[in-house]
């Protein structure tokens, strides 16, 4: 019945679907001004609340960064970059990855680790399902976004500004303008990810 549903509905060609396939990531170099209002930031976290919950267990929280506070998540990376001995060209870089995008939202992870019903891995597949509902928010508003991640969200001086106790920094969501026109990449294989299975 639900086959047929979907079939009746013209599923494959639906608006819906045609949004989807036309999201992915930009890099933060093609950011740009205006980044999303208190309220459009507002709507994506609603969005977010609509992944998966786990009879609303919800293991993530965000944190926003924007305005001011920007220069702040700088000189955090700054530090950051310093304290590994990097050199001033890089140390720029890391500067310039804080201020690019007109919005950085930290993502949070916390994890109820001794969960008598919801084992860890479940609570990860929420998370990850949060972060592509604000990725897919913020593409139907007409901003553009990517998550990154890397060493920097496993510093620990970078994790306590964020992090309250028991949360995990899993790294941040850039959001922006896209300053560049947003073309069609070739698309994968289905065959990558999909295989019809046959019982043993």
């Amino acid at each position: 019945m639900f086959g047929t549903r979907l079939a009746g509905a013209n599923f494959l060609s639906s608006h819906n679907l045609a949004f989807l396939l036309s999201r992915y990531s930009i890099g933060i170099k093609h950011l740009g001004e205006p980044g999303p209002t208190h309220q459009q930031i507002e709507q994506m976290m609603l969005a977010a609340l609509r992944a998966p919950d786990h009879a609303e267990l919800m293991p993530f929280r965000f944190c926003v960064v924007s305005g001011a506070t920007r220069q702040d998540l700088a000189q955090l990376f700054v530090a950051y970059a310093q304290e590994r001995g990097k050199d001033p060209a890089s140390i720029a870089i890391e500067e310039e990855r804080a201020l690019r995008a007109p919005v950085t939202i930290a993502v949070l992870a916390r994890l109820d680790l001794g969960h008598p019903l919801v084992p860890v891995h479940e609570q990860w597949m929420c998370v990850g399902g949060a972060v592509t509902n604000v990725l897919n928010a913020a593409h139907g508003m007409g901003f553009a976004g990517k998550m990154l991640s890397g060493e920097k969200a496993r510093s620990a001086k970078i994790a306590a500004a964020f992090c309250e106790p028991g949360e995990t920094l899993v790294g941040w969501i850039a959001i922006g303008t896209p300053t560049r026109a947003i073309g069609t990449r070739q698309a994968k294989s289905i065959q990558q990810v999909l295989q019809w299975w046959v019982p043993k």
